[in-house]
């Protein structure tokens, strides 16, 4: 019986990335059909082969800085993890997002090993909330600097709708932080001594966190750095696909793109960021094949980062195995 019941959420996690891969697909199957196909199949058949594996190489590395960043941040909040831990956690967290249920699979992978291996599990999860938070403000930096860039460039009806979108997510951020507060008492009523303890031990290692700003700086610093080479990067390749923009374009674009692809439609944004770059690329004139050339080169070049992550993440763990059996 026992079995059964742990097969069955298994079935089911299975069923939904198998699910979210095919609406990807779709997704994909769709701005294929929409787009001339003849463009499209000469946008990527200009891509080199060595060009792609030097941007797979750049990529990689740039999620070596990642590594240091989420390791810095999680230490700040007392997890006390070293450097193949932490390497070990993120390289799983990549891998999870492409290929675990649900958009949470990278962070579920990240704490599952984080919290087992820490002699402070809670400043794993604080830590670890505290490098979202840093990645989104990043995200929001990038896409706030494109848009400072582009007074002239972008229709004014989109610049108005983009700085709407924007203050529509900060007002959303204020008021889940304001209803956090206000539910924080009455949702502890009737939970357990240990239950308590364990959010004590959280809050504490969040204050961990906040007491150390130079931490936070630095990893929103970190963490512009490493979005703004993923745009570089996607700008190189639309270049091999025989798109040029402006820089400034790729910094209001791309990061909008990914935040939309954060939506919960398919695994890992798969498609969603494809038919997002599209969109958001026709008001500067860039026709849809070579948008969506550049969003499946750099599609794969995701997919092929994740797997090598995977397989990072699995050869941490074989060499951690002999200290854990001692």
């Amino acid at each position: 019986m026992i079995g059964a019941h742990q097969a069955r959420p298994a079935a089911r996690g299975l069923f939904l990335v198998l699910l979210r891969w095919g609406a990807g697909g779709a997704v994909l199957l769709l701005l294929a059909h929409v787009v001339p196909r003849e463009p499209l199949r000469a946008a990527l058949a200009r891509v080199p082969g060595t060009r792609f594996l030097a941007i797979l190489l750049a990529y990689l590395l740039v999620h070596l800085v990642g590594i240091a960043k989420w390791r810095m941040t999680v230490n700040a909040a007392g997890a006390g993890l070293d450097f193949p831990t932490s390497a070990q956690c993120y390289c799983g967290g990549l891998f999870g997002t492409l290929f675990l249920p649900s958009i949470l699979g990278g962070d579920v992978v990240r704490l599952a090993v984080g919290l087992r291996r820490s002699p402070q599990p809670a400043g794993v999860l604080a830590g670890n909330i505290a490098d979202r938070i840093l990645d989104v403000c990043a995200q929001g930096g990038l896409v706030l600097l494109g848009l400072f860039l582009l007074p002239n460039s972008l229709p004014g009806a989109w610049q108005a709708a983009a700085r709407r979108a924007l203050l529509i997510a900060a007002l959303l951020g204020v008021a889940v932080a304001l209803l956090s507060l206000l539910l924080y008492r009455p949702l502890l009523r009737g939970h357990s001594v240990r239950f308590r303890r364990r959010l004590a031990r959280f809050r504490t290692a969040l204050r961990y966190v906040a007491r150390r700003p130079h931490v936070l700086v630095l990893g929103w610093l970190l963490g512009l750095f490493i979005q703004g080479s993923f745009v570089l990067l996607a700008a190189l390749l639309a270049m091999s696909c025989g798109l040029s923009l402006p820089l400034r374009v790729w910094l209001f674009a791309w990061p909008l793109a990914k935040v939309v692809a954060l939506l919960p439609l398919t695994q890992g944004g798969i498609g969603v960021r494809e038919a997002a770059l599209v969109v958001l690329l026709a008001p500067f004139g860039v026709a849809g094949p070579l948008a969506f050339a550049t969003g499946l080169v750099w599609e794969a070049v995701v997919i092929c980062g994740g797997l090598l992550a995977g397989l990072a993440a699995l050869l941490l763990r074989r060499l951690d195995e002999p200290e854990e059996v001692v």
